[in-house]
């Protein structure tokens, strides 16, 4: 047998590149830990759930992407607060303010598929800086309003119209330019990162819309907006062009009928929508939030407070979304995260007490998030950039769509039998639509992020 000699601590090897260190009397430092060897400790653990940052210091067509509708966003959803305030304060109607809500429905639906082919077929960058550029005009003529002495409503309406066009224009553009700028995989970390800014923007923004009117008055918070929107301009500036793909169609109705095409056969995509449309057609119940304000003995802070705690949830998922890259079977991660969603709804629904209601919502909303950064990240990676603006376009009309339709359920099944009833109802069914999705496409479940073409 020939005899081994044995192995030397790995501190004892001794090459060019390890030369012997002279002896100090000092004991030696333990041998370095290979990096994919080493285990993190708590702290470690802690840190790895935070949010990736990665994209914003690599990337720096997304970093100022990302700050100039961060601060966009805040400052539109200051304004979304303040032109159904000024409704009121002419009106004191109700109707009247949900005729805003009408207003903005069919350009949303009607011209979104519009915008996603225009972004297929023109330098994106350029089509926002235009964008943006008009915008700040529209919030000029809400302050010119605003400080009338008899402000017009027509002009509100107007302004609710002319922005809803204007967002379904230019948002396929803002929705596929981050999957354009930044490397596959990262795109789920991208889509963390764009929501945390979309739920802290729905969860300040009206705060910060209250603050502004009760302390500089609605005109200067329209002028608010319009210095939001010159902040997002010079950002877009700073970019370098994003020119359009080099297979992409050009504009014309063949555009936005290829874009429908393409969805034929596609089932994971397909799935991407259906699964969002049965959670905010079935489970949506912010229509009935005022009657569940009433019911828990509340005023207008208890309905603030039901608004805000999906957002205080989504902001928290979002933030501590940093092993969200991690998660391979995206398709199975939506479907439990609609499930979880349904399943606190139910919860919210049996609530009679307002902190559990809460914590509910705030649960309810977590899960909504999750499985929105899942279900964004499969449409932005199986998705071609010369078809990425028609697929963003689509999925806006969905986003529009569902939860229009779902305060149209919960209003109906609410005023029919009752309000408890109709958020528990629906989030049963939101469960069960989820249960008939997985046997009618199995393929959603089984969508690996590692293959995504199979």
């Amino acid at each position: 047998m020939t005899e081994v000699e044995p192995a030397l601590p790995f501190a004892l090897v001794t090459d060019e590149r390890n030369p012997p260190k002279p002896e100090t009397g000092e004991p030696p430092l333990p041998p370095e830990v290979p990096p994919d060897l080493a285990t993190p400790g708590l702290l470690g653990k802690l840190l790895g759930l935070t949010l990736d940052l990665s994209p914003l210091k690599e990337s720096r067509q997304f970093r100022l992407l990302w700050i100039g509708e961060s601060v966009s966003d805040l400052g539109s959803r200051t304004t979304m607060v303040a032109v159904p305030f000024q409704v009121f304060h002419i009106t004191h109607s109700s109707f009247a303010v949900g005729m805003l809500a009408l207003c903005e429905l069919f350009p949303l639906l009607i011209l979104s598929l519009v915008g996603g082919a225009i972004a297929d077929a023109v330098e994106r960058r350029r089509l926002l800086r235009i964008n943006y550029c008009i915008l700040p005009f529209l919030s000029l003529a809400l302050a010119w309003n605003a400080h009338l002495r008899h402000p017009h409503l027509w002009v509100l309406y107007t302004f609710a119209t002319l922005m809803a066009a204007a967002y379904a224009l230019y948002s396929p553009a803002v929705r596929s330019l981050p999957a354009m700028v930044v490397p596959k995989e990262k795109l789920t970390s991208v889509m963390a990162l764009t929501s945390v800014y979309y739920s802290f923007g729905s969860l300040a923004g009206p705060a910060l819309g209250g603050v502004l009117i009760a302390i500089i008055g609605l005109a200067n918070t329209y002028l608010f907006d319009v210095g939001t929107f010159v902040v997002a301009l010079i950002a877009l500036t700073l970019m370098e062009p994003v020119p359009p793909a080099e297979d992409a169609a050009p504009l014309g109705l063949e555009s936005i009928r290829e874009g429908l095409r393409f969805l034929k056969g596609r089932k994971v995509l397909q799935s991407t929508f259906t699964v969002d449309l049965n959670a905010m057609i079935f489970g949506m119940p912010s229509a009935l939030f005022p009657a569940v304000a009433f019911r828990l003995g509340g005023g207008p802070r208890t309905l603030g407070f039901l608004y805000a705690a999906p957002y205080a949830g989504s902001l928290i998922v979002s933030v501590l979304s940093g092993r969200a890259n991690k998660v391979r079977r995206q398709g199975l991660a939506v479907e439990v995260a609609v499930v979880g969603w349904g399943a606190a709804l139910i919860v919210f629904g049996l609530s009679h007490a307002l902190p559990l209601a809460l914590i509910a919502l705030a649960v309810a909303g977590g899960f909504d998030m999750w499985s929105g950064i899942f279900r964004t990240t499969i449409g932005q990676t199986i998705v071609s950039d010369a078809m990425r603006g028609r697929m963003n376009g689509i999925e806006l009309a969905v986003v529009a769509s569902g939860p229009a339709l779902g305060d149209v359920e919960a209003g109906v099944v609410g005023s029919l039998v009752s309000v408890p009833f109709a958020i528990v109802s629906g989030g049963i069914l939101c469960i069960l639509g989820v249960g008939v999705l997985s046997l009618l496409v199995p393929e959603f479940a089984r969508y690996d992020a590692r293959h995504p073409d199979g």
